[in-house]
Formats: structure tokens, C-alpha cells, sequence
């Protein structure tokens, strides 16, 4: 039950991470400029008024940004779709109008997009179709108009909902079952092959011709028909049968486990929710997820689910659960199990109190939150933590190169990559692009350079400036040793 206006101050706290306000009356304009650290900020259900301002590009460290049900107005400005690391975005229920920036397909690391209850318009849904990791949209009770891509049925859709704007053309046949029975609601000018979507056919006319010529057809041979409607009625009981045991055999999860664990996947699957949220990379998102009375905490890493890109992702989680489940050292994250389905799949690892050695070293000042995102005070990176967290480093590469049968080559060595414990001791984490080494000991060959974008490994480096020399070597013996 708080009101007034929001002090300015605490907008731009430096060691602030999340900033929750939902559900009280607070007043006032957003701000132009936040805290670097913030990751989260959430002022639903407010009375936020104003416009969203166009300095929100400064907000570049923001994951998650929840402004519904305020009253904020104008239109949406092209700086909020710059924000290169946005996951979540909600402005449902407020006043904004025009259409949405054209640079909407900027958001690739956008998994949710809500801008219901607004009075919106143009035609998005072009641009949409081609965000890669999209899964919950929600456009529904604005004035959008034009068609429906095909291309929108290609993404994972797990919510979608269009209804009460003017969308218009026919359904994309990847929308018509009843998952989406209530997605394409009050759109007068959209039409539908399938009754379950409750939508105009799209027809008519057609259809009542099929339909007499049918009547037709059975009256001149109504023996024949009922014989062939009954054949038509065994074949799609069989069908559908095959069907609902696929459909049960997808829901059901399958645990395989590393480690001898006092929880089971009952425990983690309820915690996959945004309250839990801590992270997101290049190919999931990361939450921190209580699973039990005793307090014990995990990390779940979800992997993105997109057909595009699936066949490569199958291949980095694969490596990592192979590599994971098969070493064991004190400065290597534990992978206690993974979970999966048709549809998903689920990296549980021992949870790391101060998490990447990146959020300490690249920090401003310095120095961070402290280690449990709770806590007030702060805790500074000193040198002889500096010196344990590099020997712990050097120790678990030690024991990957050398100790391991096969040994492991990691590929993307950084800080983002090192997580560290509630003492500081650190441990190798992300194994995407591992690569296990052959059996007798040659480094398999690599058609091209992995890992991050300006960062290569030294060793990697090396071995690619080696192999480039030696072709280059055998190209001049060729031609000027010919007796070779």
C-alpha cells in the first residue's frame, strides 16, 4: 500500500540487481537512466504515468523489464528494442499507442513479449516470426492488423495469444489444433479450415457444394458409403490411439542421474518460473531453484528450444552431459542430472553462491553484491582471492588435459565461465564446446575456430597458427621439391 513518487535516487543504486515494486500506487515518471547492475525491475500494477523515456538504450544490463497495468502512454521507442540482453518484456495494460520500432527483430534474446490491453497498431507479425528463442506472446485486445506468417509456426510457441485485433487471411496449418483453440479470437476478417479454432471457414461456398455432392452420392450408393465411412472410422481410431500414446509418451519427463541426489524431477520442474530467473547465454536460461525443506539450492540451465538451431544445441548438450558425467574435481561444476522430454531439456548443477568470476572482475568498482543475491553487504575481490581463483583454475585444466581418459579440451576458457563457491574457490563450468580428445591421444580434427566471439583460447589459437604454417609448408615442397 505505498504511494507517492518513487525516489530518484534509488533508480541508479550501483549494487542493486533487482528491483521489485509490483502492487502498491506508486507515482511518477521512469527514469532515463538505472543502476548497471540491474538485471530485474518490476513495477506492475502501479500508477507509472508518462512515456517511456528514449534513454532506456543506457539500460543495457536489463534481463527482465515488467510495467503492466500502469499508465504509461505514447509510443514504444526504438531504443528499448537495443537492449541486446532483454529476456522478458511485459507492458500489458497500459495507454501506448502507434506501431512497434522496426527494429523489433533486434530482441534475439527475447523469450517472452506480453503487450496486450494496449492500443497498438500496424503489421508486427512479419518481424516476430524471425525472433529465434520466442516462446510466449501475447498481442491480444490492441488494433494490429494484416496476416499471419507462415514462418511464426516454425518457433516453439508455448503461449499465443491474438485475439481481439484485425488480423485477417487464413490460419497457418501449424496453428490449427486445439492448443490454440482461444488464440485467434474476434479477429472478424481470419478464417480457418478447422471448426475447433471458432473462426469463419474459409470456403463457404465450396464447402456447401462438397457437401450436397456428397448427399448426392449417397443416396445413389449408400451401401458403398456406410462401408467406406465405417473403414474411414477404424482407420482414424487407430490414428488417433497412436496419436494420444505419443502425445502421453512427450509429457512424460525422464530423469538420468550423476550423482546420488535427495530430490527428484517433481522438485525441479515447479521452480522454472521468472521468480527464479538468474541468467541467460547463448543457448539457455539459467534459474537457482530450492528443492527441498533442508534448503539445499540448484542450478538449472534450460535449454532453448528452437528448431533452427536444434541440431546444433542436441550436439552441445550431449557434450556437456557426456563430458560432466564422466570427470569429478574440486574446481569442476558438479552435474548432479539431467532431465528431459521431447520437448526439453534440463542441466541440474550444484548451485555456486557468488556465481561468475565475470560479474567480479568487470564490475566498475570492483566489487558486487554479495554472494547470496539478498545480502546488502559487500565483499571485494582481493588479491589473494585472485591468486586461489587462478591456481583453482589452473588445477581443474590440469586435471582435464592430463587426468582425464580421454582427455578434455574446453574451448572457451573465460570468466563468464568460472563460477565460484561461497569461499571463492572456483569451478569450470559450460561444456557446450567441449570436445573430447581421440583415443590415442590426437586432437580430432576441427573444421573451425569455437568458442565466444573476440575471445580465442591460446591453445586453440596456437593450433590453428601451426596447422595453417604446415599446410603452407607442404604447398611450397610440392612445387619446388618435385621429387618429393
Amino acid at each position: 500500500m505505498l504511494y507517492g513518487n518513487f525516489p530518484v535516487s534509488l533508480w541508479t543504486s550501483l549494487n542493486m540487481t533487482y528491483l521489485t515494486l509490483s502492487n502498491n500506487t506508486f507515482t511518477g515518471v521512469l527514469p532515463k537512466k538505472l543502476g548497471s547492475n540491474l538485471w530485474i525491475l518490476d513495477i506492475g500494477n502501479n500508477r507509472f504515468s508518462g512515456k517511456i523515456p528514449t534513454g532506456v538504450f543506457s539500460w543495457k544490463n536489463l534481463r527482465v523489464f515488467r510495467a503492466s497495468n500502469n499508465l504509461l502512454t505514447g509510443t514504444i521507442p526504438h531504443e528499448l528494442f537495443t537492449l541486446p540482453r532483454l529476456i522478458q518484456l511485459f507492458l500489458n495494460q497500459n495507454q501506448l499507442t502507434g506501431d512497434l520500432p522496426s527494429n523489433v527483430e533486434s530482441l534475439k534474446s527475447l523469450y517472452t513479449l506480453d503487450l496486450s490491453r494496449n492500443q497498438l497498431t500496424g503489421q508486427v507479425l512479419e518481424k516476430l516470426a524471425i525472433l529465434p528463442i520466442l516462446s510466449y506472446l501475447d498481442l491480444s485486445e490492441n488494433k494490429f492488423s494484416g496476416k499471419i506468417p507462415s514462418q511464426l509456426g516454425y518457433l516453439v510457441i508455448d503461449y499465443l495469444n491474438l485475439s481481439s485485433n484485425n488480423f485477417a487471411g487464413v490460419i497457418p496449418l501449424e496453428f490449427e489444433n486445439t492448443a490454440y483453440s482461444n488464440s485467434f479470437l474476434n479477429n472478424p476478417s481470419l478464417c480457418s479450415s478447422n471448426r475447433v479454432l471458432k473462426l469463419k471457414p474459409c470456403n463457404p461456398k465450396s464447402q456447401d457444394l462438397k457437401f450436397n455432392s456428397a448427399q448426392l452420392l449417397a443416396l445413389i450408393t449408400s451401401a458403398s458409403v456406410a462401408v467406406l465411412l465405417l473403414a474411414l472410422s477404424f482407420v482414424f481410431f487407430v490414428i488417433t490411439r497412436g496419436h494420444r500414446r505419443k502425445q502421453k509418451v512427450d509429457l512424460q519427463w525422464q530423469l538420468t542421474t550423476f550423482q546420488r541426489l535427495n530430490f527428484t524431477e517433481s522438485n525441479v520442474l515447479p521452480g522454472l518460473n521468472d521468480h527464479n530467473l538468474i541468467g541467460s547465454g547463448g543457448s539457455g536460461i539459467v534459474y537457482r531453484i530450492p528443492v527441498n525443506d533442508q534448503g539445499d539450492i540448484v542450478a538449472v540451465k534450460r535449454i532453448w528450444n528452437n528448431r533452427k538451431v536444434e541440431h546444433r544445441l542436441e550436439q552441445e548438450f550431449l557434450s556437456e552431459v557426456k563430458i560432466l558425467s564422466s570427470i569429478q574435481h574440486a574446481n569442476i561444476v558438479k552435474l548432479f542430472c539431467c532431465i528431459s522430454s521431447e520437448s526439453s531439456k534440463l542441466l541440474v548443477y550444484e548451485y555456486l553462491e557468488n556465481q561468475s568470476l565475470d560479474r567480479w572482475l568487470h564490475n566498475k568498482s570492483r566489487q558486487t553484491a554479495v554472494s547470496a543475491p539478498d545480502s546488502a553487504h559487500q565483499i571485494v575481490l582481493n588479491w589473494p582471492r585472485r591468486l586461489r581463483v587462478a591456481v583453482g583454475v589452473a588445477r581443474g585444466l590440469c586435471y582435464m588435459h592430463h587426468d582425464c581418459l580421454p582427455p578434455v579440451l574446453h574451448r572457451d576458457i573465460k570468466s563468464s565461465n568460472i563460477l565460484l563457491d561461497s569461499d571463492f574457490n572456483p569451478k569450470i563450468a559450460d561444456f557446450g564446446l567441449a570436445k573430447m580428445l581421440a583415443k590415442q591421444g590426437e586432437v580430432a580434427t576441427m573444421s573451425s575456430i569455437a568458442g565466444t566471439f573476440g575471445y580465442i583460447a591460446p591453445g586453440q589459437l596456437l593450433s590453428f597458427i601451426l596447422s595453417f604454417l604446415l599446410e603452407d609448408i607442404c604447398v611450397i615442397l610440392f612445387y619446388f621439391v618435385p621429387e618429393l
